[in-house]
């Protein structure tokens, strides 16, 4: 029963966390929310801070699982850059609980080297995938410049996401990303060396 009921917390710590919109929670909330006592939540996390880093831990890894199967599918560079894309929206990844969860680490991570560290991991692992197929498409360069843009756009869309007067829906988002991509996939394209100049950097003529 430790798998089960270790997940019933962190699950449970993901939706309390969610309601609040911060991690100001306790572990009775959390032990509540999970259908178990409190004495047993520390028995098997030790401390909130214990459980709360396993939840962001646990966000990861299905963001990780979710983008291998997803590259498995795909079989051209632009297939697998839109699967990056269309993971990152996910029905899970993008519930209004989890965008909550998601930002309330964001603000911790101010205060929390650990924390820090996980959401690093997380920027690095989705500016990597970007940037692995951008560079079949694109010169080095621009690819580089493409991926951070991509990155930051759908960063963007989870923070107003965030904002429940004006949601964003997970095929919008998704087609928001891909336009920006696209146009600047285009203007390469367009190039009189098939795309390999770099596009994206400022003129030196006068």
């Amino acid at each position: 029963m430790e798998p089960v009921r270790r997940k019933a917390l962190v699950d449970a710590a993901l939706r309390v966390i969610g309601d609040h919109g911060s991690l100001a929670v306790t572990m009775s909330d959390i032990a509540r929310q999970a259908g178990v006592s409190p004495a047993l939540a520390h028995h098997y996390f030790g401390s909130k801070e214990q459980l709360l880093i396993e939840t962001i831990r646990s966000l990861l890894r299905q963001l990780r699982r979710d983008t291998v199967v997803a590259l498995k599918a795909a079989r051209t560079p632009r297939e697998r850059l839109s699967a990056v894309i269309r993971v990152s929206f996910n029905a899970d990844q993008f519930a209004p609980e989890t965008i909550a969860a998601w930002l309330a680490f964001y603000a911790e991570a101010q205060r929390s080297e650990e924390t820090r560290r996980f959401l690093v991991i997380y920027a690095r692992r989705l500016r990597s995938n970007l940037l692995a197929d951008l560079k079949a498409l694109l010169p080095a360069d621009a690819a580089e410049r493409v991926a951070e843009g991509a990155a930051a756009m759908i960063d963007g869309l989870y923070i107003r996401q965030s904002l429940k007067s004006a949601p964003i829906g997970i095929e919008a988002s998704i087609a928001l990303t891909e336009d920006y991509v696209n146009a600047l996939l285009a203007s390469a394209s367009a190039s009189p060396t098939g795309g390999r100049k770099n596009h994206f950097a400022p003129s030196k003529d006068k």
